[in-house]
């Protein structure tokens, strides 16, 4: 529906309209509970297994942690944006282009704004949820502080809606479902390892770093790295408003382009 029918006629409140978009992928979600619920706990398990104790051995401390703590503070903030990016890429491709799911949302009395403003919101919250999942299998085992660390929860959110409007931008730009292959292979994969989650930016080439601190992932790492010392620092301020940055120019431009693809 164009913003110029949102003007006529009363509708319901902007709260209404975005959220009935969140419960819209709540009701499908929650459809397949256990398959989708399930991997959020059991994706740490594999990964700290895998990892962080067959490393921890060869590799006591790093950065003034554990090395398996170290790698489990960066964990929930990695998860929240893989489910986030896969969310807003894969899901909605398909839900735009082969299942046709908002051509029949957009026949409700919401705008594409409130459509696209709901995805973000719903991929920020599943963020939430999976952030929060890591952090309470992590707990079980004594590896992360608690309760302290369930503030990286928020981060979780705050990482999945950026995530979640750069995944828009990036449908907004692709023709084809196979093309995401290079967002995640050539995008998010590497940051993965060069944003603070595996070692310390610190520990980088000096001439990468400032490559590192462009990366949107950095910052959320950092945040949640101070949240489990329990020292945050100025430095926080700055990788709150590096978010918020991303997340407002990606969702702009990408709400732009989607726009005029779903009003065709």
């Amino acid at each position: 529906m164009s913003e110029a029918m949102a003007s006529r006629g009363p509708y319901p409140p902007l709260v209404r309209r975005i959220g009935s978009v969140w419960y819209r992928h709540y009701r499908v979600y929650v459809q397949s509970l256990v398959s989708n619920g399930l991997p959020p706990f059991l994706e740490p398990l594999i990964f700290l297994a895998g990892v962080g104790l067959g490393m921890s051995r060869y590799i006591t401390s790093m950065d003034n942690l554990p090395y398996i703590t170290f790698l489990a503070t960066g964990l929930p903030i990695t998860s929240a944006m893989f489910t986030a990016a896969f969310e807003c890429s894969f899901g909605t491709f398909i839900r735009l282009e082969f299942d046709k799911v908002y051509d029949g949302m957009l026949a409700a009395p919401i705008t594409v704004n409130n459509l696209l403003i709901g995805e973000i919101l719903w991929a920020g919250s599943k963020g939430l949820f999976f952030s929060l999942a890591v952090i309470l299998v992590e707990s079980c085992f004594g590896i992360v502080p608690m309760p302290r660390m369930l503030l990286a929860g928020i981060v979780g959110f705050l990482n999945g809606i950026m995530f979640a409007s750069l995944s828009l931008f990036v449908t907004s730009l692709v023709n084809s479902i196979n093309q995401f292959n290079f967002y995640f292979t050539g995008f998010l994969s590497p940051m993965f390892f060069f944003s603070g989650v595996v070692f310390p930016v610190a520990n980088l080439p000096p001439v990468l770093r400032p490559v590192a601190e462009i990366f949107p992932l950095t910052h959320a790492v950092r945040i949640s790295r101070e949240i489990a010392r329990g020292q945050i620092t100025g430095l926080a301020g700055i990788d709150v408003a590096a978010i918020a940055l991303f997340t407002v120019g990606a969702g702009f431009f990408a709400i732009r382009r989607l726009r005029r693809r779903l009003i065709q």
